[in-house]
């Protein structure tokens, strides 16, 4: 009785059913003494819960569930071999194979799991493996790792001053982004973009130490000042992440410009509303190197190089050739019997102007301090450097300062 009423609480039986002869049989979901079959000459009957007895549905005879139906069976016919009465036991799903299934897949996790902690890691991977940038220091302070690629090394077989410079200007605009002062511009805040304004620097001074090489994982950290009235300072220090050694010392000046005028602007004072609460109140990394740029002409320069022209992949998105590209424009007149056995140093640049898709450049290189001829055997090299527009408009000058190679980072390019 109390299985039968536990099983009519899920699965109501109906008051009423049709027997065989279509003959309506009235009947409660848990009293059976209504029912008094005549048994046939074996006297044994047997009880289906849940059956009805077959309705005609377009001819065919179809089992309706949810009555009681009674089947007369003989006395040589073994009861064991029916199916069993459903109750509310036996219908529900085999939970032990669903445990056994969610064990598996546990089980298996766990392995690969343990697979992956086992393996060794790399000390130089301390923290931040990913590249993954985060403020510092008071919130003033952004750093962001960087693994140096192979893609990303010269001849040397140790990054080249275009990989370091590009981490420099990855992680200001990261640092800007951070902050949460990024609008639709190259680095430019809300309030630029709504006066159409855009950053160009004007002045940078880079002195490299050491140059990381393939697999090093080296941290940048980057802040910025005031300069001048209308000015903005950055700079930048990497370091090993591994030994903590200093590798880069970096320094940069910015300007405003009007991106439809193509003008320099004063600081508008919402945009300086929204930069003066990230300015840090600090000496530049480096001392500024005021010795005066040389003016270079066809005359007194040593190497040129002509017919430089921006291809689609050197513009940045306001449109004008990345401030990296000019590094490597500057370079392409260098000798290469000083960047075979010198390594670049120290490095000042003054933007002039930018330039476009559609410029042709010259680059000029002089060479001081020493014979050209004997550039190989030189200790330490400074060059003078101008790219110009073909109708002689100053882009950029800059002066460099080489130190030879340790016999450890020539690289032999006969082999």
């Amino acid at each position: 009785m109390v299985a039968t009423s536990a099983t009519s609480s899920f699965f109501p039986l109906p008051s009423s059913s049709l027997d065989p002869n279509g003959k309506t049989n009235k009947l409660t979901s848990t009293n059976f003494s209504g029912l008094n079959p005549t048994p046939n000459s074996s006297g044994r009957l047997k009880v289906k819960p849940n059956a009805q007895a077959p309705s005609k549905i377009n001819g065919k005879k179809v089992s309706l569930p949810g009555s009681v139906h009674i089947v007369k069976t003989d006395n040589n016919h073994d009861l064991s071999q029916q199916h069993a009465p459903r109750t509310f036991i036996n219908q529900l799903p085999d939970w032990s194979m669903l445990l056994a299934a969610i064990t598996t897949v546990f089980l298996a996790a766990e392995k690969q799991w343990m697979m992956l902690d086992t393996k060794p890691r790399r000390s130089d991977m301390i923290m931040d493996p990913f590249g993954l940038g985060r403020i510092v220091q008071d919130g003033l302070v952004y750093r962001q790792n960087f693994d140096i690629r192979s893609y990303e090394i010269g001849a040397d077989r140790s990054a080249s001053i275009e990989t370091v410079m590009n981490h420099l200007q990855e992680t200001a605009l990261n640092h800007v982004k951070s902050a949460g002062l990024l609008g639709d511009g190259f680095g430019s805040t809300p309030e630029m973009v709504k006066k159409n304004l855009i950053w160009v620097v004007t002045r940078m001074q880079v002195v490299v130490d050491k140059y990381p090489t393939w697999g090093d994982v080296v941290e940048v950290d980057t802040w910025v000042s005031k300069s001048g009235k209308n000015g903005m300072r950055r700079d930048w220090l990497v370091r090993d992440c591994n030994t903590g050694e200093i590798l880069t010392r970096a320094s940069s000046v910015w300007v405003m410009m009007n991106k439809l005028t193509r003008r320099l602007s004063k600081l508008p004072e919402e945009v300086r509303g929204e930069i003066e609460p990230y300015f840090v109140n600090s000496d530049p990394i480096l001392a500024e190197d005021s010795r005066k740029l040389t003016k270079l002409d066809d005359k007194t320069a040593d190497y040129v190089r002509s017919g430089l022209t921006p291809r689609w992949s050197d513009l940045d998105v306001n449109q004008h050739v990345n401030n990296v590209k000019y590094i490597g424009w500057i370079l392409e007149s260098a000798p290469v019997e000083m960047m075979e056995k010198h390594k670049l140093k120290s490095m000042t640049l003054e933007y002039r102007r930018e330039c476009g898709r559609d410029s042709v450049l010259q680059s000029l290189t002089a060479v001081s301090g020493c014979d050209v001829g004997s550039l190989g055997t030189a200790g330490e090299v400074e060059c003078q450097h101008l790219l110009r527009l073909q109708d002689g408009a100053e882009v950029v000058k800059g002066r460099t300062v080489w130190s030879s190679k340790t016999p450890s980072t020539t690289w032999d390019t006969t082999s």
